[in-house]
């Protein structure tokens, strides 16, 4: 599913990077081959890659239009930034510009850009390095950032124990050039659009709920990493802040959106779905799949 509408509000996504760079026995390390291999019955096909037998995950952003605005939820890696820590993400030379445009939205076209949480594959495309500097990507753009997710992010910064380098070159760029909006993390961005806390894996980390007479849709940032995770949400991710805490937070987003009807689009999941009981467990449905 790369797009779809409800009510007057439409969404469309961009893949940045169509795979993970991480396995998901590394990215999730509670996890066994064998412990995933028995949620196969549901996971297979359309959460699974046959060619690298693992489960499929994308870093992509998801562009917003509302009546009132053009948004833009999380930018992924970025081009040209200094990552050695993943060769695949290391001075990248992507098209993602050119695939908003094919999404028919130029840089100076997004009104808001909204960051679920401050890590490096969701704030790259914040900036583009022009003249010798990173600038902000979207010139006429609002920047929200949770207030606690940046003032965490920048006393690690300081402290230089943000090893990825991305709050220097992706997120302080644009507070200089003053285009953020640092907000609650239950900020109402407007009668669409609000945030709501999910902490656990960072600080501040929130999703973004779209509201809208034809139903609701919440984007999830890194709740969850992997589709299992809804079956298995006492597996957190490796890169989890405060990994008890994500447990709790996961959990409890599992049990609120069982069988709701409400489309989960997750930062890192291949499509949107929906949470729903399965005969061993809550699963992961597909929203174009058969019922």
């Amino acid at each position: 599913m790369n797009s779809f509408r409800l009510g007057d509000v439409s969404v469309a996504r961009v893949i940045e990077i169509g795979r993970s760079f991480y396995p998901t026995t590394a990215m999730l390390p509670d996890s066994t081959t064998d412990a995933i291999a028995r949620h196969h019955h549901w996971l297979k096909p359309h959460f699974f890659d046959e060619d690298t037998g693992d489960l499929r995950s994308v870093i992509q952003s998801w562009i917003v239009r509302t009546p009132r605005h053009t948004v833009l939820i999380d930018t992924g890696v970025g081009n040209d930034k200094l990552r050695e820590h993943a060769p695949l993400w290391n001075r990248r030379q992507g098209t993602y510009l050119d695939d908003l445009g094919g999404a028919g939205v130029r840089p100076e076209d997004v009104d808001l850009v909204l960051c679920t949480h401050l890590h490096v594959d969701h704030v790259g495309w914040n900036t583009r390095f022009v003249d010798g500097r990173w600038v902000p990507t979207f010139p006429r753009a609002t920047y929200v950032f949770a207030g606690e997710e940046f003032e965490f992010w920048k006393k690690e910064s300081a402290a230089e124990r943000e090893e990825w380098g991305c709050i220097d070159d992706s997120v302080l760029p644009i507070v200089d050039a003053g285009r953020a909006q640092l907000v609650q993390s239950d900020h109402v961005v407007d009668e669409w659009l609000r945030f709501e806390p999910l902490p656990g894996h960072t600080p501040g980390h929130a999703c973004v709920r779209l509201s809208t007479s034809a139903g609701d849709a919440v984007f999830s940032g890194d709740v969850m990493h992997r589709t299992v995770q809804v079956a298995e949400p006492q597996w957190s991710s490796q890169f989890c802040y405060d990994p008890d805490q994500a447990r709790v937070t996961r959990r409890r987003f599992v049990d609120r959106y069982l069988d709701s009807n409400v489309l989960i689009v997750a930062a890192h999941f291949p499509t949107p779905g929906f949470i729903v009981k399965g005969e061993s467990g809550p699963q992961f449905r597909p929203a174009d799949a058969a019922v």
